[in-house]
């Protein structure tokens, strides 16, 4: 714990808490959000049978993203989120759409 602190530049026990309740939230939000998101989008698994569950998981990708930045603020983490995030994404090859 004390190693995931220090590379995450977390001061404190309850910011660290916190942190692990903004992912938890966010992994079972946006599962639950991409449902809705499928059936708007016309994806049900009658018509993509083997292909549901991977366009399922591309589509709760960019859902994850969002809610996890949008999450962090409402629990006062916008800054450790949004870092976060631009180091996943700059990871992932979109690192030219931030100018640090």
């Amino acid at each position: 714990m004390g190693n995931l602190k220090q590379r995450w530049g977390i001061q404190s026990n309850l910011q660290f808490a916190i942190i692990f309740v903004v992912f938890a939230i966010t992994g079972s939000a946006s599962a639950w959000l991409s449902k809705p998101f499928c059936f708007w989008l016309g994806i049900i698994k009658e018509d993509l049978e083997f292909w549901f569950t991977p366009v399922r998981l591309l589509l709760i990708f960019p859902i994850y993203q969002v809610l996890l930045v949008l999450i962090g603020f409402l629990f006062g983490q916008y800054k450790f989120f949004w870092a976060f995030e631009k180091k996943m994404l700059k990871r992932m090859g979109f690192g030219f759409m931030f100018k640090d």
